[in-house]
C-alpha cells in the first residue's frame, strides 16, 4: 500500500461538476488522489435556487474536508427569528373543507424540529465556495460523455466533442439524467433511468412584502411549499411554463390564503418530480461508480437527496483513500456498494412515502391528524441521526474483507451511445 501522504497510483475520473461531484473531488484531492471533472456544461453550474441540508450532511462536510463546510457557512442562510432556528418545517392544513377529524384550514398539525440549527443555501453560491478547493487545472467543461470502453486496467472515456479521456474509473456523478447509470446498468434495464413519481410542483417568486399582507410575518418567514399530483406526464421537457390560472386552477378547493398566495406569483414553473427505481448495483467492477442522483435520485418530499450525494462523497472518498493500488478500486467500489446502497435507496422510497402523506394519499395513515403528526414528526430521525463515523468503521471493515477476494467474472464490455 501506498503511504499516507504520497499520491495514489491511480487516477479517477469525475462526470458531473454540481454538488456531489465536486465533493467527491474536494474530498479525493485532499487525500492525494488525482482526479479530473469532466463537466457537460460550459461552466460549473446548478439547476433551481435553494437547497437545504440536514444534520446529517453538514456532519458529513466537516468529515469530508473541514473547509468544505466553511464555505457552506459562508453563504447558508438561517431563519430570521432565532428562536425559530431549529425549526425544519411547520404542517398546516391547507384545504378549505375541513378534514373528516375537524381540522381547519391553516391549522398547524406538526412542527418538524432539528437538534441543530436549521439552514439553507442558494446551489450557485454553494457551487462557487467548493469550485474554490479543486485544484487547478482539474476540470474540463462542455464534455457530455456518450460512451464508456474498458481499456487494460482502466476505462476510456468518449465524449460527443469528438475527444478521448483515460482513466483508472470513472464516477458518475451526472445527476438524475445520468448517462453514466444508462452506461452501467443497459438500456434494456428499466431502472437506468428515471421515472415520473406522479407529482409536480409549482416553483415561483413571491414579493416578500406582499406576501406578509395575506399571512402575516411569522408565517412569510417560513418556507411555503406546494404540491401538485399528477398521474401522467405526457411532455418531453421535465420543466415548462404554467399560466397563472392553470396553477390556480390545480389547487380548486384550497383555502384562500394558499390561493392568495398562489396568486402572487407572476411566472409559475410547473416541475415534474422523476425518481430511480431502486438499481441492482452501483459499479461495475473496479471501473464505474455512480454516486447522488445518478445512483438514487429521489422526489425532494425529505429536502435530503442533496445531503444523501455529500454522504456517499464521504464514504466513497474515504474508501479510495484507504487503496493503494489499481486492482483494489473494485473492491473499493463493492465496500461502497455494500454500505451506501441501502440506504440511499432506503430514502427514495420514504421520499414517495411522505409525499403520499403529505397529499392525504397513504392507504393507512389518510388524513386522520394524529397518525400524520406521528409519522411527520419523526420521519426525518432515520436521516438526521445517523452516525456516520460508524458508517465509516462499516466501509472499512467491508474493505479490509474485499480485499484479496478473487477478481469479477464480468466480461469486458464497450458502450457508446450517440
Amino acid at each position: 500500500m501506498a503511504a499516507p501522504n504520497s499520491r495514489k497510483p491511480f487516477n479517477i475520473a469525475i462526470a458531473g461538476g454540481g454538488i456531489g461531484g465536486l465533493c467527491l473531488a474536494v474530498a479525493l484531492a485532499h487525500h492525494n488522489v488525482p482526479i479530473h471533472v469532466y463537466e457537460a456544461a460550459p461552466a460549473f453550474s446548478e439547476i433551481g435556487a435553494g437547497v437545504g441540508f440536514g444534520p446529517n450532511a453538514l456532519r458529513a462536510m466537516q468529515l469530508l474536508n473541514p473547509a468544505i463546510l466553511e464555505g457552506y457557512k459562508r453563504c447558508e442562510t438561517t431563519s430570521a427569528s432565532p428562536s425559530e432556528d431549529r425549526r425544519f418545517f411547520n404542517f398546516r392544513y391547507g384545504m378549505e373543507k375541513p378534514s373528516a377529524d375537524g381540522m381547519v384550514a391553516g391549522q398547524m398539525i406538526c412542527e418538524v424540529r432539528s437538534d441543530m440549527k436549521t439552514s439553507s443555501v442558494h446551489r450557485a453560491r454553494f457551487l462557487e465556495e467548493l469550485v474554490k478547493l479543486i485544484p487547478e487545472g482539474a476540470a474540463s467543461f462542455r464534455k457530455r460523455l456518450i460512451g464508456i470502453e474498458e481499456e487494460g486496467e482502466g476505462v476510456l472515456l468518449k465524449f460527443f466533442d469528438g475527444t478521448e479521456a483515460r482513466h483508472d474509473a470513472v464516477v458518475g456523478c451526472d445527476g438524475i439524467k445520468s448517462q453514466v447509470r444508462k452506461l452501467l446498468l443497459g438500456e434494456g434495464d428499466k431502472t437506468s433511468e428515471a421515472v415520473f413519481s406522479g407529482k409536480c410542483c409549482y416553483r415561483g417568486l413571491v414579493p416578500a412584502e406582499k406576501a406578509i399582507q395575506i399571512l402575516g410575518e411569522d408565517l412569510v418567514l417560513e418556507s411555503q411549499i406546494r404540491w401538485k399530483m399528477e398521474r401522467r406526464w405526457n411532455h418531453d421537457e421535465w420543466v415548462r411554463p404554467a399560466t397563472k390560472e392553470e396553477m390556480l386552477a390545480s389547487f380548486h378547493g384550497w383555502s384562500e390564503p394558499v390561493k392568495n398566495i398562489l396568486s402572487l406569483i407572476e411566472k409559475p414553473i410547473l416541475w415534474a418530480l422523476f425518481d430511480h427505481l431502486p438499481a441492482a448495483t452501483y459499479y461495475r467492477k473496479g471501473k464505474i461508480c455512480l454516486l447522488g442522483d445518478s445512483a438514487h435520485a429521489s422526489t425532494p418530499h425529505h429536502g435530503a437527496g442533496a445531503g444523501m450525494a455529500v454522504e456517499d462523497a464521504l464514504i466513497l472518498s474515504r474508501l479510495l483513500a484507504s487503496i493503494g493500488s489499481v486492482a483494489e478500486l473494485e473492491s473499493a467500489f463493492g465496500a461502497y456498494d455494500a454500505v451506501r446502497k441501502p440506504r440511499s435507496q432506503r430514502l427514495v422510497a420514504s421520499s414517495r412515502k411522505t409525499g403520499e402523506v403529505y397529499d392525504f394519499e397513504d392507504d393507512i395513515i389518510g388524513d386522520n391528524r394524529e397518525a400524520t403528526r406521528e409519522y411527520l414528526e419523526h420521519a426525518w430521525d432515520w436521516i438526521w441521526n445517523e452516525d456516520l463515523n460508524r458508517q465509516l468503521e462499516t466501509a472499512q471493515l467491508c474493505l479490509e474483507e474485499r480485499k484479496g477476494a478473487t477478481s469479477s467474472s464480468h466480461q469486458d464490455f464497450k458502450i457508446i451511445v450517440t
